[in-house]
């Protein structure tokens, strides 16, 4: 198992650097969210390793969408309790 992780941390580790010249062609208020979407995927690094049946890279996308969808919901929770209280 450790071995998978270190695999699939390495992948994404690589996926960063291929995409660096992208990175560097944002904003660099964009690069910052850009960071973070990756730092979201590495939070469920241990899922990602567990999925055989799809692409390493559609799996990281997931985990990035969870995170962003956590992050809404945290925010509408923090929104409705503002406007009921």
């Amino acid at each position: 198992m450790g071995r998978t992780l270190s695999t699939i941390t390495q992948y994404l580790n690589e996926t960063e650097t291929m995409l660096s010249s992208f990175r560097r062609a944002l904003r660099r208020s964009d690069q910052y969210i850009f960071d973070g979407i990756f730092a979201s995927a590495r939070k469920h690094i241990t899922a990602i390793g567990q999925t055989d049946s799809l692409l390493p890279f559609e799996t990281v996308l997931l985990a990035m969408l969870l995170e962003q969808s956590k992050e809404i919901s945290a925010l509408r929770q923090e929104i409705e309790q503002k406007r009921n209280g």
